[in-house]
């Protein structure tokens, strides 16, 4: 498998380079002439970019042009959580450094190692896919990763504070319903729907953990081989600690399925539909398997991943929308609202996480 490689930097999201080397110079103590950047393709939210200097290769990551959506791109949050995590977590990346002098970037930014492996997105070459039974082991290895994050105890690393894991479903329905109505372009009916019917069916709370909130195959770094162990977890922008089975809940959201409807598993966000992926329900009964939990209104959680995850791709393409970003991936980033708001009912009113339609 090969390693995952940056690529020129896209069009409108170039970063000042003068004055970032002028600002590493200062700040590692070096009298570097020279750096180099290019910028890792994917995502759509925090930019992520490869920076090569003093012969070394680090990462640098910054909000998107034209964010305005403060908590989820909070660059020293992500820089904390990074730094508590370290020596307690060997699969979160070191962070280095943290800068929040607009003159530098026009943003807040931090820079941290970069840990090098394999990266499994949309764009993989067929070539480089993994075979059926090497993507049942790395759904494995997720799951295994995921249980192993919800067991850290966040209190011995310092991050007690990070969130309140009292009333977490609560605000997290409430929350993003706003969200949405704030970002909203559109009418769609079935996201409003979905709105108030996770509003009225909030299950009791079951336990507390820190939670990764994006956690899918293009956050794993791994190893570049035929095992597909996990060699590091990325994008930690919305951990918090709350209910470990939202976290569930959102990564069952990114689950497409082979077994689901080509008019979904076209607009995939993930590559879980290759042969070989378990389906949402065999990945819900292998965490509860490993971890030990109970999982029930799993219907719950599912419909309210999905619902964020389309909430989120709603607050991408309201950016696209008013001018702020000329990415054409985001052109048509509405029709997946639509259709995720169509998934959730699908769950809700068949009240089940597979076999929708």
């Amino acid at each position: 498998m090969g390693l995952d490689q940056a690529k020129a930097v896209r069009k409108g999201e170039q970063l000042n380079e003068e004055k970032l080397l002028s600002y590493l110079n200062k700040r590692l103590g070096k009298k570097e002439n020279a750096l180099d950047v290019k910028q890792f393709p994917s995502g759509f939210s925090n930019l992520t970019y490869l920076v090569r200097y003093d012969n070394a290769d680090y990462v640098l990551r910054r909000p998107p042009f034209g964010a305005n959506v403060k908590s989820g791109h909070d660059m020293g949050r992500e820089y904390k959580i990074l730094s508590a995590l370290e020596g307690h977590y060997q699969k979160a990346p070191k962070p280095l450094l943290f800068c929040e002098d607009l003159s530098v970037l026009d943003a807040p930014f931090y820079l941290m190692e970069r840990v090098e492996g394999t990266i499994l997105r949309a764009s993989t070459p067929k070539e480089e896919m993994p075979n059926p039974t090497e993507f049942a082991q790395l759904a494995e290895n997720l799951v295994d990763t995921l249980v192993e994050l919800h067991e850290l105890d966040y209190k011995a690393m310092g991050l007690g504070e990070l969130g309140n894991p009292e009333g977490y479903v609560e605000r997290q329905v409430v929350g993003w319903a706003k969200r949405y109505q704030k970002a909203k372009t559109h009418d769609h009916k079935a996201m409003e729907d979905t709105a108030k019917w996770l509003a009225s069916h909030m299950p009791k709370k079951s336990g507390a953990s820190l939670i990764h909130n994006d956690f899918k195959y293009d956050n794993l770094v791994l190893t570049p081989d035929n095992q597909f162990n996990v060699k590091a977890v990325l994008d930690w922008e919305m951990t918090t600690l709350g209910d470990p089975l939202m976290d569930l809940g959102t990564t069952l959201g990114y689950w497409i399925h082979h077994t689901d409807p080509e008019f979904i598993a076209q607009n995939q966000l993930n590559l879980t539909t290759q042969p070989g992926n378990p389906t949402r329900g065999e990945i819900v009964e292998l965490y509860a398997q490993k971890s030990g939990r109970a999982v029930d209104d799993i219907v719950f959680y599912f419909v309210f991943g999905v619902f964020k995850i389309a909430v989120i791709v709603q607050q991408i393409y309201y950016r696209y929308h008013l001018g702020h970003t000329q990415d054409p991936r985001f052109q048509h980033l509405d029709k997946i609202v639509s259709l995720y708001g169509m998934v959730a009912q699908q769950a809700i009113q068949k009240q089940k996480i597979d076999h929708l339609f």
